[in-house]
């Protein structure tokens, strides 16, 4: 069974560095309105990244194995934070909102990868947060 490993370091105040397993370094912070440091990696953002990231591998995998004539591929995600009663928060939802563009495919042909994606994602399987995806297609 794969299993991944980071290690983080405090560097100062309200700023780390964190170590991937691929080899991968790089400086976070908590968001600037939270006292962190601007132009760092936040574990907010990572959190969104890493199912926009997943999602896309999927994706990818899925027009390959479909031979799905892919021209583009583009996905803003979007993961909006709720508020408990005690305070604390939570990812409520999270969207993603792929631009894809093919060529000689069917609308029908892109939704189907685009549910194999989902289902194949790790990430997206492992998250409480409703998922979303509103996808734009174009096809060529």
């Amino acid at each position: 069974m794969p299993s991944y490993k980071t290690i983080t370091t405090w560097k100062n105040g309200h700023l780390g560095e964190i170590s991937c397993s691929n080899g991968t370094r790089m400086d976070f912070s908590a968001p600037a309105a939270l006292y962190g440091k601007l132009n760092v990696l936040t574990p907010e953002d990572a959190f969104v990244g890493a199912l926009n990231m997943c999602f896309q591998l999927m994706f990818i995998w899925s027009v390959e194995k479909m031979k799905i004539n892919l021209v583009s591929y583009e996905c803003e995600a979007v993961g909006l934070v709720g508020n408990l009663l005690d305070r604390t928060s939570i990812f409520k939802k999270m969207t993603l909102k792929p631009k894809i563009k093919v060529h000689n495919c069917t609308e029908d042909n892109v939704m189907r990868a685009l549910k194999l994606a989902e289902k194949f994602s790790l990430v997206a399987q492992s998250i409480k947060a409703e998922l979303v995806i509103e996808p734009t297609i174009s096809i060529i």
